[in-house]
C-alpha cells in the first residue's frame, strides 16, 4: 500500500466554484447568526486529519479542514479511486478492494495508512467505523486522536440494550420493552405477545434502520426475526435482537447535542426526521413545527442528562419517539455526526464539524446554553439513487452522465461527493447528496427546496426528486401534519408521481407543443440556412396531437416572439421563455407562472421525456396527418409478468427458497435480494409451479433480470 501526494493548490482551485457556497455557518445566508463560528487561525489544533469514510461526508469535513488549515488524507476503495473526495484531499491512500469489509471496514489497512501519512487525527464520518468502539481503542493505543466520544461513550451507547439501561438510570424517558438479547424466533413471539402488538424487532448493533422489522402479529414476528437478525449480521457483524413496543404514529424528533471534556454539555435544538422509508429518513427539517418551547427544552435537557452520564464528549445525537400527545420516549443515541447535521448548523449558526475537532484536541466549548438560537427555517432533502415508484425508493446503479447541482439559487446548500462522470455502485450508499434550503420561514425554506429541486439536473441514474418534491408539497406536509406512517399513508398503493388535474395536464400539454414547434423551427432555420432562396416565410399556426398517457389532445399553437399561445382542452395556455434547447433546463413562464421544467429527451418522432413538477412525464406530439397515420399502427402487447419474477433492483441473490417442479402458493417467498445491505424478500404474486430457476444464491443480478420462471 502506497500513499500518493496530490497537489493542494490545484484541487483547492477546481473545487472552489463547486463549494464556493459553504461557510462557517453551514448556509450562505447567516447575517442573522447571533455569533460568528469563523476558525481563528490562532487556535491550533492538529496539522493531518485522515478521514476514514467516503462520498459526501468525507468532503464535507474537508471543507472545515481546509477552512481550519488543517491537511487531509483520504482513503479509498480501488473504485473509488478517481472520487471526488480523494480528488479533494491532499494525500489518498486506497485501502482495499471495493467490497466495505475489504476496504472501509478493513481496520488494518487504514490504520497503515495513518502511521504512513502521519495523521494525528482520524474523523471517522458517519456509518461504517464511526461508532465502532474497536477502531477507537486501536487509534488511542497508537496516540492517534478519534474526532469523536470516548471509547466507554461508544460501548454504552453502541449496544441499544445497555444503552436503554442507562437512559433509565439517568432519568430519561424509555419505551416499555424486553431488556435483554432475544435468540429465537419462539422467544420473540413469546416477548412480543407479553408487550402487546405493534411490536418493533430490532438489531442490537443497529443503526440506519437496518435490522428493523415491525411485527403485528406471531407470523410477522418469526419472518421479523429472520430477516432482521440476517441484515444485522450482514451491516454490523451482530445478529443480536431485541424487542420493544412499537409507538402507533409516532414523530421521530431527534435532539443535537454537543460537548467537552470538561463537563460542559449543550443542546442544539431539534431535527424533525418523521418522513422515512423503511427506517431510513428522507426529508429532515430544522426546528420542528411540532414542538412548543417546553417540549423542546424538557427533550433537550434529558438529551444532556444521557450525554453527561456517559461522560460524553464531541457531536451526538439523542433520537427520540413522540407521540400526538407530545409524550417523548428514548428511541437511541448516535455517538457521530448525523446525516443530517447540515440543517442544525443553518439555524444555529455552528460548523459542527469544527467543534468536534476542537473538543478532540480538548478545548472548552466556547457557548452557553443561552446563546444557542433558533434563526430562521431549514430543510433537508436526501437525494438518492433510487426508483420512489418501488417501494418508496429501491437502488438504482449507473453514471451519472450530466450532474447539476442547484447553486446557483440563493439559501441552498448541497453536501455531495460526487461530480458529472461518478459512479453509481453497487456497493455503497446510494446516496448522491443532501440538499438543503434556508429560510427566515418555513415557508420560505419550502418554497426555495421547491425550486431546487426543479433545478436539479441529474442524468444517467434512477432519481428520487419525483418522490421529494411531492412530498414537501403535499398539504399534510405543508399543514405539519405528518408521522412516520406518513408516506405509507399518503400512497398506500404505493408513490405514482405527480397527479395531473385539468390546469396541470394543459400546463405540460402547452409546454410540449410549445418545445415541439421551438424545436421544428430551429432545424428549419439551420437548413434554410444551407439553401439559396428568398426570404422564408415563418409560419405562425399549427395543428397538433399531443398523446399522454391519458389519451391524444387536439393542440392549436399560435406564436408571437417567444410567446406561444396554445389552446387545449377547452382552455388557453400562453408560454413564454428563452427556449435554449442546448440547456438542460427550460425556465417558462406559464400563464404567468415561473416553472423550471426539464427536457431528459426528445428524438425526431416527436417522443419528448419531459420532467414537469419533479414527475417526468413521456409525451408524444404529432402533426395532424402524422396522428392520423398512427392510428392504424398496432399497440404491443405488454408482458405478462404473474408468470416471470424479475429483480426490481441491482443487487446480491442472498437465498432461493425453490427449485424447479416446486408449487409455490400466492403471497410464498421465492427469493431473496440485497442491496446496500437492505434486504428484501421477493413473493410470488400467484399460486403457480416453477418451471426454471436463473439465479443462485451469491450471483449479482442487475435491474429487471429474470429470476424465476412460473408455469
Amino acid at each position: 500500500m502506497a500513499a500518493h501526494r496530490v497537489s493542494p493548490s490545484l484541487n483547492r482551485l477546481l473545487f472552489a466554484v463547486k463549494y464556493a457556497s459553504f461557510q462557517s455557518g453551514g448556509c450562505a445566508v447567516h447575517c442573522n447568526a447571533q455569533y460568528s463560528t469563523v476558525h481563528s487561525p490562532s487556535e491550533k489544533t492538529f496539522d493531518k486529519i485522515l478521514i476514514a469514510n467516503r462520498g459526501e461526508i468525507a468532503c464535507r469535513v474537508m471543507k472545515t479542514c481546509h477552512k481550519m488549515g488543517i491537511q487531509t488524507v483520504a482513503v479509498h476503495s480501488d473504485v473509488d479511486s478517481s472520487a471526488v473526495h480523494v480528488k479533494m484531499a491532499d494525500e489518498a491512500v486506497c485501502v482495499g478492494p471495493a467490497p466495505t469489509s475489504k476496504s472501509y471496514l478493513n481496520m488494518d489497512a487504514i490504520m497503515d495508512a495513518i502511521r504512513a501519512t502521519g495523521a494525528q487525527a482520524v474523523h471517522p464520518g458517519y456509518g461504517f467505523l464511526s461508532e465502532n468502539k474497536e477502531f477507537a481503542k486501536r487509534l488511542a493505543a497508537e496516540g492517534v486522536a478519534f474526532i469523536g466520544p470516548d471509547t466507554h461513550a461508544i460501548m454504552a451507547m453502541g449496544d441499544k440494550i445497555e444503552s436503554k439501561l442507562i437512559a433509565k438510570a439517568a432519568n430519561v424517558n424509555t419505551i416499555p420493552g424486553y431488556d435483554g438479547v432475544v435468540k429465537t424466533a419462539e422467544e420473540a413471539v413469546k416477548i412480543a405477545q407479553d408487550i402487546g402488538y405493534p411490536v418493533m424487532i430490532k438489531a442490537s448493533a443497529g443503526g440506519g434502520g437496518k435490522g428493523m422489522r415491525i411485527a403485528w402479529n406471531a407470523e410477522e414476528t418469526r419472518e421479523g426475526f429472520r430477516f432482521s437478525s440476517q441484515e444485522a449480521a450482514s451491516s454490523f457483524g451482530d445478529d443480536r435482537l431485541l424487542i420493544e413496543k412499537f409507538i402507533d404514529n409516532p414523530r421521530h424528533i431527534e435532539i443535537q447535542v454537543l460537548a467537552d471534556k470538561h463537563g460542559n454539555a449543550l443542546w442544539l435544538n431539534e431535527r424533525e426526521c418523521s418522513i422515512q422509508r423503511r427506517n431510513q429518513k428522507v426529508v429532515e427539517e430544522a426546528p420542528s413545527t411540532f414542538l412548543d418551547p417546553v417540549t423542546r427544552r424538557a427533550m433537550g435537557e434529558q438529551a444532556v442528562q444521557l450525554a453527561k452520564a456517559v461522560q460524553y464528549s464531541s457531536a451526538g445525537t439523542v433520537e427520540f419517539l413522540v407521540d400526538s400527545k407530545k409524550n417523548f420516549y428514548f428511541l437511541e443515541m448516535n455517538t457521530r455526526l448525523q446525516v443530517e447535521h447540515p440543517i442544525t448548523e443553518c439555524i444555529t449558526g455552528l460548523d459542527l464539524v469544527e467543534q468536534m475537532i476542537r473538543v478532540a484536541k480538548g478545548y472548552q466549548l466556547q457557548h452557553k446554553q443561552e446563546d444557542i438560537p433558533i434563526n430562521g427555517w431549514a430543510i433537508e432533502s436526501r437525494v438518492y439513487a433510487e426508483d420512489p415508484y418501488k417501494s418508496f425508493g429501491l437502488p438504482s446503479i449507473g453514471r451519472l452522465s450530466k450532474y447539476q447541482e442547484p447553486l446557483n439559487l440563493s439559501n441552498v446548500r448541497v453536501d455531495s461527493g460526487i461530480q458529472e462522470g461518478s459512479d453509481i455502485s453497487i456497493y455503497y450508499d446510494p446516496m448522491i447528496s443532501k440538499l438543503v434550503t434556508y429560510g427566515a420561514t418555513r415557508a420560505e425554506a419550502l418554497a426555495r427546496m421547491e425550486d431546487a429541486l426543479d433545478n436539479y439536473v441529474i442524468r444517467g441514474v434512477t432519481h428520487n426528486i419525483p418522490l421529494l418534491r411531492e412530498i414537501i408539497t403535499h398539504p399534510r406536509f405543508i399543514s405539519g401534519d405528518i408521522s412516520t406512517n406518513f408516506l405509507p399513508e399518503v400512497y398506500p398503493d404505493g408513490f405514482k408521481g405527480h397527479q395531473l388535474d385539468l390546469d396541470t395536464r394543459r400546463e405540460l400539454l402547452a409546454s410540449a407543443a410549445a418545445l415541439y414547434i421551438t424545436a421544428q423551427l430551429r432545424s428549419q432555420k439551420v437548413l434554410g440556412d444551407l439553401r439559396v432562396s428568398s426570404s422564408p416565410v415563418e409560419c405562425s399556426r399549427w395543428e397538433l396531437y399531443v398523446q399522454l398517457e391519458d389519451g391524444s389532445h387536439s393542440v392549436e399553437v399560435t406564436k408571437s416572439g417567444n410567446v406561444y399561445t396554445v389552446e387545449v382542452d377547452g382552455g388557453k395556455v400562453e408560454v413564454s421563455g428563452q427556449w435554449n434547447l442546448a440547456s438542460p433546463l427550460l425556465p417558462l413562464t406559464i400563464n404567468g407562472t415561473h416553472r423550471t421544467l426539464q427536457c431528459l429527451s426528445r428524438d425526431a418522432s416527436g417522443r419528448i421525456l419531459l420532467q414537469y413538477l419533479g414527475t417526468s412525464f413521456k409525451v408524444r406530439v404529432l402533426s395532424k396527418l402524422a396522428a392520423e397515420f398512427n392510428s392504424y399502427m398496432p399497440e404491443k402487447v405488454p408482458e405478462d409478468t404473474s408468470s416471470i419474477l424479475r429483480s426490481p433492483m441491482p443487487g446480491t441473490v442472498v437465498a432461493v427458497s425453490v427449485k424447479p417442479g416446486d408449487p409455490v402458493a400466492e403471497g410464498q417467498e421465492i427469493c431473496v435480494i440485497e442491496a446496500m445491505k437492505m434486504q428484501n424478500s421477493l413473493t410470488a404474486v400467484k399460486q403457480a409451479k416453477v418451471k426454471s430457476v436463473h439465479c443462485k444464491p451469491g450471483e449479482t443480478v442487475g435491474e429487471g433480470d429474470l429470476l424465476v420462471e412460473l408455469e
